[in-house]
C-alpha cells in the first residue's frame, strides 16, 4: 500500500489502469500525462518489449491537500493488456492503493473485458486483496463508436461492486480526469482513516 517518504513529506501511492488489450490504458495515461503541469510530474516511462508495454508515470496534483502535512504524490502504472502477461499484471500490482479499470465498450470486447476483470480479481485476491476494500473506478472506453454497448449492458456485467463510475473516449480526454480524481479522492479518503467509496 501507501509509501511514506518522510523526509520529503510525501505520501507515495500506486494507481493502477487495468484492462483488456487496446481497451485504452494507455491513451489514458497519457492522456493524464499530457495535461499535467511540467513541474508536477516526473518522466513517462515506457518499459518496452518486443511483446508487451507497461507504462508508468508520477505526479503531485496540488489540489488534493494534505494529510497530517504530508502531499500525496500519485504513480500511475498500466499493465499489459492480454492475459498472457499475467506474471507481468501480477508485478505491478504489488502494493496499489486504488484500480481504475478501463472497459472496451464494443459489443464485440465484453467477454474480454469479462476476463480481465475475473483476472484482475483472481490476481488481487492471490496477493492477499479483496477487489471490494480497494478504491475502484470503471471507466467505460470507446463510448464514441457506433457498435458501443449499452450502459446498462456495461453496468450490469462489469460493475457488480456498484463502483464509480465514468463513459469515456480517452482518445480526446472525455472521462478521463474524472475517473482520475475519483479514485484518487477515494484513496485519500482511505488514507484518512475512512472506507473505500
Amino acid at each position: 500500500m501507501s509509501f511514506f517518504n518522510h523526509n520529503a513529506k510525501e505520501i507515495h501511492c500506486k494507481i493502477v489502469y487495468y484492462g483488456p488489450s487496446l481497451g485504452g490504458k494507455t491513451t489514458n495515461l497519457q492522456w493524464v500525462y499530457q495535461e499535467t503541469a511540467q513541474d508536477q510530474k516526473s518522466k513517462l516511462v515506457a518499459l518496452n518489449t518486443n511483446i508487451e508495454r507497461t507504462l508508468f508515470f508520477d505526479f503531485l496534483p496540488l489540489n488534493l491537500g494534505e494529510i497530517r502535512g504530508f502531499k500525496t504524490r500519485f504513480h500511475l502504472y498500466t499493465v499489459p493488456g492480454q492475459v498472457v502477461y499475467d506474471a507481468s499484471r501480477k508485478l505491478i500490482l504489488k502494493g496499489l492503493d486504488g484500480i481504475i479499470f478501463v472497459a472496451d465498450s464494443q459489443v464485440e470486447r465484453m467477454e474480454e473485458n469479462l476476463e480481465s476483470l475475473r483476472n484482475l480479481e483472481s490476481n488481487l485476491e492471490a496477493q492477499g486483496y479483496n477487489i471490494k476494500d480497494i478504491p475502484l473506478v470503471f471507466q467505460y472506453n470507446k463510448r464514441d463508436l457506433p457498435n458501443a454497448a449499452s450502459m446498462v449492458d456495461l453496468r450490469s456485467q462489469l460493475n457488480t461492486f456498484n463502483a464509480p463510475e465514468f463513459e469515456a473516449t480517452a482518445s480526446e480526454g472525455h472521462g478521463v480526469m474524472d475517473a482520475l480524481k475519483t479514485v484518487s479522492k477515494s484513496i485519500v479518503h482511505v488514507l484518512k482513516g475512512g472506507s473505500t467509496i
